[in-house]
């Protein structure tokens, strides 16, 4: 299968390391900056360019992996091909490109990707979507390929996984932003903290987070919350997620 990746981002360059270990075939990467292109294209050993209209139109695989805001402007570039065009978003419509390319389908990762970090594709949920039969065929015989975990999921729940995603990933993440920054203002190391967040992982890989709940708030101590509340007094951004996260949880226990 002759494939073009239009992105050179995380998700490509990670994306492009699994394909070229299953042994397909990138013939050409796209990014408006060549040297983006370049860059990954001298990894997989393909051409790279920067002028959508330098796109081979001969290949059986287009995979557009930009942000959200881009995907529409570059389908429209490839209305002329006749291979299968997918889209790596997670709320993006498959519309976004059935309404401008013959043939549409998702290739959705859920992962968070890092460039400089390794990843194994074989554990990535691969959640795929087509226009028809023949093209879910297509990315499910590929998607086989790289990961153990496929799943054909429908434009709603897709974009609610994402949803869940983002709660599950970025918000967490956020949180441990904030907990660095607190540590730091006062001359403590963020390694303190590392273990926790290690043990909390690891408690919702095999429970469901609602049962391994801890923390003031699950155990209804007022005076730690109302003593935790009154050192943010000068944060009073902190105190509302404070607020909001502590009573979100004692809501949950009701």
């Amino acid at each position: 299968m002759k494939i073009v990746l239009l992105g050179s981002g995380n998700v490509a360059t990670h994306l492009a390391q699994a394909l070229k270990s299953k042994d397909e075939e990138i013939v050409q990467i796209y990014s408006q900056r060549l040297n983006h292109a370049q860059l990954l294209a001298d990894f997989i050993q393909c051409e790279s360019v920067n002028d959508l209209k330098a796109i081979k139109t001969d290949a059986d695989l287009y995979i557009i992996a930009v942000k959200d805001d881009a995907i529409e402007s570059i389908a429209d570039q490839l209305r002329t091909v006749n291979g299968l065009v997918v889209h790596t978003s997670g709320t993006t419509d498959i519309q976004a490109l059935s309404s401008k390319v013959k043939r549409a389908g998702v290739l959705y990762p859920l992962q968070t990707f890092s460039k400089t970090k390794a990843v194994s594709f074989e554990e990535i949920p691969l959640c795929i979507e087509a226009t028809n039969a023949s093209d879910l065929s297509v990315l499910q015989n590929l998607a086989s390929k790289l990961s153990q975990k496929v799943h054909h999921l429908g434009g709603e729940k897709r974009k609610l996984l994402h949803l869940a995603a983002v709660f599950a990933c970025n918000f967490t993440n956020h949180m441990y932003t904030l907990a660095h920054q607190l540590l730091q203002q006062n001359d403590l190391d963020f390694e303190i903290i590392r273990p926790l967040i290690k043990e909390t992982a690891d408690k919702v890989m095999v429970n469901l987070p609602e049962k391994v709940q801890t923390g003031p708030a699950v155990r209804a101590d007022e005076t730690t919350l109302n003593k935790h509340f009154s050192m943010l007094n000068n944060m009073p951004e902190l105190q509302h997620i404070y607020q909001t996260l502590s009573d979100s949880i004692k809501l949950m226990l009701k």
